[in-house]
């Protein structure tokens, strides 16, 4: 069965490749762009029922044992960061067969799509920072190329400032995987564990901390790093801009979640109060950013920064029910801010623009995408009975039960200030008549049911996740058990090398 931890990164790597070898068959792409995704997703789903089932699943490579080869490793954190991904590229997949341009798909879209997944099945699943390092590569190159497909000025302007800052985050990577493994001579994330918790060198261990911290905070979009995602997420087709606001800055906070549970745990005082700094600003930077724009998908984009600023919350208070929390909003988030995109690529191809002032009429002509839209835009601001209620209701529990009121304060402000901005949308976009200085529709060749598949699918698991919230709450606490306790994962690594 270990062997099924490996799936979620083979399988989209072999249907890439398949994707290619059909360079010239758009269809044959397309459909394989489905079928792949939704194996990835059967695939993560087996592996979450196994893991929550059998516990930790270790595969190691060419049977070198840790901490001396390389291993993939499924606890209920990966696994369940797995699943949400593989759902938001099948999403993702179903939505492109509507949206996406054949001169896209020329340029090699879903070959790249099953790129950046398996990228990023990797970053979750990968036992080891030296390859967690490279996985984020891997995913980092197929969305540069993803970002620039369509080759228009605004595209190539927010893929320099993309490439520009997750390469400097690459580089801090790379030099704190680097003073890692000088220092302790191991890279395996089972074993360093083992070795900070028995060397008296806890500054030294603090100092790469920080690198790691900065380096995970550019990619999460954390402050004060984010500036790069407004300037980028709203310029490529929808399809990827969805697919990135569900998926790419995640990885940043797994990694964060990863490294500041299993590894720098020796000086929580400092570390983690300084995930709360973080996390009070990126929560504010963020909403106030949103309340300013009047562009669909920019407000969109400074909510993203936002809501990582929850998660990050939940990763601070490093409380056993904050940490639920932040594994609870993750996953409300995935698939909350995923489908909002897609909801705006179908007011775009309704209506031509993603521009407020130019929108209207949408919930007169079109009833069923303005209900669609309530229910994402509702649960990112934390309304009942929707998911992002019962996130927001834990993390700021937790947050009133260790009396840290000041973060409290902002996250209930953040709350209020998102509903402004969901509200806003649906006045200027939805609600009011169709202005008279709105443009034409732009000329659509594909059918409009791919687009009401994904963002009702989307939409239908945002209710099942606030309506049946035990189920997943209970995920979540075991999650959280996990890595508030590692012994577990240490033991399935190590073994008997230990």
């Amino acid at each position: 069965m270990n062997a099924l931890v490996a799936l979620p990164v083979v399988i989209p790597m072999i249907v890439g490749a398949l994707s290619l070898a059909l360079w010239r068959s758009l269809p044959a792409q397309r459909v394989l762009g489905v079928l792949g995704t939704g194996a990835l997703l059967a695939a993560s789903v087996w592996l979450l029922i196994t893991v929550a089932r059998e516990g930790v699943l270790v595969m190691h490579m060419g049977e070198w044992q840790g901490p001396f080869g390389i291993v993939l490793v499924a606890d209920l954190l990966g696994a369940i960061m797995t699943v949400l991904g593989a759902i938001t590229g099948f999403a993702v997949a179903v939505y492109s067969i509507g949206t996406v341009e054949e001169s896209e798909e020329k340029f090699g879209y879903y070959p790249l799509l099953h790129l950046l997944l398996a990228g990023v099945s990797g970053a979750f699943l990968t036992g080891d920072i030296f390859n967690l390092y490279v996985w984020v590569e891997v995913l980092l190159v197929a969305s540069f190329a993803l970002l620039t497909l369509g080759g228009e000025r605004a595209q190539m302007e927010g893929a320099i400032k993309y490439v520009t800052l997750n390469l400097l985050s690459s580089v801090l990577l790379l030099a704190a995987v680097g003073l890692t493994y000088g220092m302790f001579g191991s890279l395996n994330m089972a074993d360093l564990s083992d070795k900070f918790a028995q060397t008296e060198e806890h500054g030294l261990i603090t100092v790469i901390g920080m690198l790691f911290l900065v380096s995970f905070s550019i990619k999460a979009a954390a402050f004060p790093f984010f500036f790069w995602l407004p300037a980028s997420y709203h310029t490529p087709h929808v399809a990827v801009s969805a697919l990135f606001a569900g998926l790419l800055t995640k990885v940043g906070v797994y990694a964060l979640f990863r490294f500041f549970t299993l590894l720098f745990d020796q000086d929580v005082g400092y570390t983690h109060n300084l995930l709360l700094w973080i996390a009070g600003f990126t929560m504010l930077t963020g909403v106030l950013g949103a309340a300013a724009q009047f562009e669909f998908r920019r407000i969109l984009s400074f909510h993203i920064i936002s809501q990582i600023g929850y998660m990050i919350m939940g990763l601070a208070l490093f409380t056993p029910l904050a940490i639920v929390g932040g594994v609870f909003y993750i996953m409300h988030h995935i698939i909350v801010k995923a489908n909002l995109f897609l909801v705006s690529g179908a007011a775009y191809r309704l209506c031509g623009t993603y521009e407020l002032k130019h929108l209207g009429g949408l919930y007169r002509s079109r009833p069923v995408l303005g209900l669609l839209f309530l229910i994402p835009a509702l649960s990112l601001a934390g309304m009942p009975p929707l998911s992002g209620f019962f996130a927001k209701f834990i993390i700021i529990r937790a947050g009133v039960e260790v009396s840290a009121w000041p973060i409290v304060i902002v996250a209930l402000i953040t709350g209020l200030l998102t509903l402004y901005s969901m509200v806003k949308i649906w006045a200027e976009a939805f609600w009011k008549a169709t202005p008279d200085n709105a443009p034409a529709p732009p000329q659509a060749s594909g059918p409009m049911w791919p687009l009401y598949t994904a963002i009702g699918g989307m939409a239908l698991m945002t209710v099942i996740i606030g309506l049946w919230a035990h189920p997943i709450y209970e995920l979540a606490h075991t999650a959280a058990e996990q890595m508030l306790d590692p012994a577990v994962y240490i033991e399935a690594v190590l073994g008997e090398t230990r």
